[in-house]
């Protein structure tokens, strides 16, 4: 088995890297660090949780150490390029880790927070830079940052850089930089918009694949839970009576309900707090905190924290609605199993999200267990060849045969809310065997 021992990084890396109790590289680590050393560009296609911020920060740290040399006024030696502020800010906080024995300056720019420090920051350069797109081009139009000097060139996260519509913001930042930096580019899947930015500004990269492009961990258990829309709120409260779930991801699709969801959960007695991308910077902070620190159970989030939170046991990744972008259900689930650990990720399903699941399966390539949870029903295996399993349509009355009324619209089975929660309650809820594993 490979060591870090083995790739040829200095001492005050290993001394850092025992400090943090690493020992063994993962694959990509394994496989990218040799050819960051040599200064050559890199494409890495990885799944999320890989370990692909130690594959860049450790050669980069070494690099930058064998070549002293002062940071450039307003500028940076590196430029690590971030699509949220979160990641960006574990990022730098990895930076700092690996680069303790070294005496590596790093700085952190993203949107949210009080220009004055970042500008500061920069004012006599740093060695890494770690940033949003959207900030960096502001300071860059001030005339606040100069990345002319630039060394080395990071894109993290290149395809959630796509989602979010960063890459004309990237273009504009690269054409401001020396042609002669390198280059590295790290993305879980590759996009073919992705691919002609990488392009157009990587040369003779060395490419390193350590996954199929798109195919979730292994380590993680997935589920599917068939359910009325209506219905998700109570269910996901009902889940959560499970005490197996001690630290979870729970997605939504908007910033408004991410915010309704926490607020049931915290009515429901579940310690639950929101963050998406309406919340200011100190909230987000805060929310984050009381996750990692396990104050809070249930964090609810919206996409932008899918490959931006980096949080070490978390026991479960809940869907509560399913991505637009089958992508995102890889980026979602990544947030679980990390470190070596086993996960679970559990997906609610509505009728009108059955095409989205399909993409999803299509993507994946793999099988997920499904249950139905409007009778109970164990459906068992669904595939990407096989479409999930459709509501069972009513009989239809025999010939002169009274016609029951039409359920009302804010009464799933004909019956009122408040009678379905009884029912459900004298039945009692039956977890998914994956939540008593």
């Amino acid at each position: 088995m490979t060591q870090f021992t083995d790739l040829g990084l200095a001492k005050p890396l290993l001394k850092a890297l025992a400090a943090e109790g690493y020992v063994s590289p993962t694959p990509i680590q394994a496989k990218a660090i040799p050819s960051v050393l040599k200064g050559r560009d890199l494409l890495g296609i990885a799944q999320t949780g890989t370990g692909k911020t130690a594959a860049f920060a450790l050669p980069i740290l070494q690099r930058l150490a064998e070549r002293r040399r002062p940071a450039p006024r307003k500028g940076a030696r590196c430029l690590v390029l971030s699509p949220t502020r979160e990641l960006a800010s574990q990022i730098a906080d990895s930076f700092r880790a690996y680069g303790a024995y070294m005496g590596a300056s790093v700085a952190v720019v993203f949107g949210g927070a009080s220009y004055g420090p970042q500008i500061k920051a920069l004012a006599n350069g740093v060695d890494v830079l770690v940033a949003t797109p959207g900030r960096l081009l502001d300071h860059i139009g001030e005339r606040h940052a100069d990345l002319s000097a630039t060394e080395i060139l990071v894109l993290d996260e290149a395809d959630q850089m796509l989602d979010l519509g960063f890459l004309p913001a990237i273009r504009r930042i690269v054409a401001g930089m020396s042609k002669t930096r390198q280059n590295l580019f790290f993305s879980a899947t590759m996009p073919s918009e992705i691919g002609r930015l990488a392009a157009d500004l990587l040369v003779d990269p060395v490419q390193v694949r350590v996954a199929p492009a798109a195919t979730t961990v292994e380590r993680v258990q997935q589920q599917i839970l068939f359910i009325e829309s209506q219905r998700k709120r109570a269910l996901l409260a009902e889940l959560f009576d499970d005490r197996a779930i001690t630290r979870a991801l729970v997605f939504t699709r908007t910033k408004r309900g991410a915010d309704r969801v926490a607020k049931y959960l915290e009515q429901s007695g579940v310690e639950a707090a929101a963050i998406h991308g309406d919340k200011s910077q100190p909230q987000r902070e805060r929310a984050l905190a009381a996750f990692k620190a396990g104050r809070v159970r249930a964090l609810i989030a919206t996409d932008i924290a899918a490959r931006g939170i980096d949080v070490d046991a978390v026991s479960h990744v809940i869907q509560f609605e399913l991505p637009n972008v089958p992508e995102a259900y890889v980026h979602r689930i990544g947030r679980t199993a990390r470190a070596g650990a086993a996960g679970v990720a559990i997906g609610f399903c509505a009728d009108d999200e059955r095409t989205l699941l399909r993409d999803i399966q299509k993507l994946t390539r793999q099988t997920i267990e499904a249950f139905d949870r409007r009778n109970d029903r164990r459906l068992g295996a669904i595939t990407a060849a096989l479409a999930p399993v459709p509501v069972a349509a009513a009989p239809r009355p025999a010939s002169g045969q009274h016609r029951a009324p039409k359920p009302h619209a804010h009464r799933p089975n004909g019956r009122s809310p408040q009678s379905a929660g009884r029912k459900r309650r004298r039945r009692g809820f039956r977890a998914p065997a994956a939540l008593n594993a």
